[in-house]
C-alpha cells in the first residue's frame, strides 16, 4: 500500500488536469503531449529534466531522512541559498586561481553554509524547544533577502553596468558537463550517490534505524534511551549539508554567477518530492523526476499553450493533496456513528 497513494495521487492530479485543460479552452490531449510527454521527446528535454531533477533529490533526500525522524525541516530553500553564498564566495575569491581543488572548496563551503544555517533551528528546537517548522521558514527569507543584499552591494559586479549579479564563475569553479550541449552537469551524479548513500544510512546503519523509531514509535524510542536531541541535529545537518550542495550545483552550474534569485522554490518543491517519494531516497530519485517534469511542462505549456506560469504551482499542489487524501483513506475508515 505504501505505493499505492503515489500512483492514486498522479491518476487522480491527470484527471483534474484534464478538467483544468478543458475549462482553460485546450484539447487534453493535446494538453498532456505538451506537458507531460513532449519534454522527453528531445535530448535537450531530457537534459533539461535532468538538471531540474538534481536539487529536488538532493534537497528532497535530506528532508526524507529528517521527516522519518518527525524532524520538520521546512527551510531547505534558505539552506540552498546560503549553500550558494558561500560556495559564490570561494570562486569570487579564488577568481583568478586554475586549479582543480577550487571546486571541491566550493562543494565544501556550500555543505558547511547549509549546516551553519540549518543549525539555528536545530539549536533552538534542542534549547527551547522552539518550533522548527516556524524558525526553519523564516529563515529561509532572511537568506533571501541576504543574497540580495549581496549582489546588489559587495558580491556585485563591478563590470556588471549596475546590475544585481555577481562576476560569472571562472572555469575552474564551475561544474563539468555530462553532455556536450545539454546543460545537465555533475551534480547530477552526485545527487545520485547521495541519495544511494542515504539508503545505506536508512537501511544498514544503527543512527538511521534509531532515527526512524524516533519518528514511528516516540514513545518506544524514549523507552530505549534514544536521544530526541541526537537526532534533530543529525536530520538538520544532513539536509543543511545536501540543500548546500544543491545551491553550488546551481550557481557553478546552469547559473554560472550568484543572482538576486538562485533557486524558483526547489526548497519547497522537495517537500513533496520527499512525501511522494514516500520518505524512501530511491522513491524520491523518481518523485524529483515526475516534478522537474512538473517544471519543464508547465514551462513547455506556457510557450505552446499560452497556458499561466502559475499552472506548475497547480499541479504541483495537486498532487501533494491528493497523495495526503489517498494517505488518509488508505490508513483510516469512515465509520458512520449516531450517538444517542
Amino acid at each position: 500500500m505504501m505505493l499505492a497513494s503515489p500512483l492514486i495521487a498522479a491518476v487522480a492530479m491527470l484527471l483534474t488536469g484534464s478538467m483544468l485543460f478543458f475549462f482553460m479552452g485546450q484539447e487534453p490531449l493535446h494538453a498532456f503531449y505538451v506537458y507531460f510527454i513532449k519534454p522527453w521527446t528531445t535530448a535537450y528535454g531530457i537534459g533539461e529534466l535532468l538538471l531540474k531533477a538534481t536539487p529536488l533529490i538532493l534537497c528532497g533526500v535530506g528532508l526524507a531522512i529528517g521527516f522519518r525522524a518527525n524532524v520538520n525541516n521546512i527551510g531547505a530553500d534558505g539552506q540552498l541559498t546560503i549553500g550558494a553564498i558561500a560556495a559564490g564566495a570561494v570562486a569570487l575569491y579564488f577568481d583568478e586561481v586554475q586549479a582543480w581543488w577550487v571546486l571541491p572548496l566550493m562543494l565544501l563551503a556550500g555543505a558547511v553554509g547549509g549546516m551553519l544555517w540549518a543549525a539555528i533551528p536545530a539549536l533552538l528546537r534542542t534549547r527551547f524547544n522552539t518550533s522548527e517548522i516556524l524558525v526553519s521558514l523564516m529563515l529561509v527569507y532572511i537568506a533571501y533577502h541576504l543574497l540580495s543584499y549581496l549582489v546588489h552591494g559587495p558580491m556585485r559586479d563591478p563590470a556588471g553596468f549596475n546590475f544585481p549579479q555577481s562576476k560569472m564563475f571562472s572555469e575552474s569553479a564551475t561544474l563539468p558537463l555530462l553532455v556536450e550541449g545539454l546543460r545537465v552537469n555533475a551534480a547530477f551524479i552526485l545527487s545520485l550517490l547521495m541519495a544511494g548513500a542515504a539508503w545505506f544510512f536508512c537501511k544498514h546503519t544503527f543512527a538511521g534505524y534509531r532515527m526512524q523509531v524516533s519518528g514511528m514509535a516516540p514513545a518506544a524510542a524514549l523507552y530505549a534511551g534514544f536521544s530526541e536531541p541526537r537526532n534533530v541535529w543529525l536530520a538538520f545537518m544532513v539536509s543543511g549539508a545536501l540543500s548546500g550542495i544543491a545551491g553550488v550545483g546551481e550557481v557553478a552550474g546552469p547559473l554560472g554567477q550568484l543572482q538576486p534569485s538562485v533557486s524558483p522554490g526547489y526548497g519547497f518543491a522537495a517537500i513533496i518530492v520527499a512525501y511522494v517519494g514516500r520518505l524512501h531516497p530511491l522513491g524520491v530519485v523518481l518523485s524529483a523526476l515526475l516534478m522537474s517534469l512538473l517544471y519543464i511542462g508547465g514551462e513547455t505549456a506556457q510557450i505552446e499553450l499560452q497556458a499561466p506560469s502559475a499552472i506548475t504551482g497547480i499541479f504541483q499542489g495537486l498532487l501533494l493533496f491528493y497523495l495526503l487524501a489517498a494517505d488518509l483513506f488508505i490508513h483510516y475508515r469512515i465509520r458512520n456513528e449516531v450517538y444517542a
